[in-house]
């Protein structure tokens, strides 16, 4: 979890609650092995995508 924490820019704030938040309201692809939970790099890239949000530019410039 830390290592997503991490990526997203969390860990320095909120440690790894945001990655388990993430997993409990299912807004993430994870894969449970046992008891342990972990979040497969290409759902990791997949959430970032859809959260990225593109510039809108007007008239040539970007606002």
């Amino acid at each position: 979890m830390e290592e997503v924490a991490n990526r997203l820019g969390t860990f320095q704030t909120s440690g790894i609650r945001f990655p388990r938040r993430l997993i409990s309201e299912r807004r993430i692809r994870f894969v449970k092995i046992g008891r342990h939970v972990r979040i497969p790099e290409s759902a990791l890239a997949e959430y970032i995508e859809r959260g990225t949000v593109e510039p809108v530019t007007i008239r040539g410039r970007v606002a």
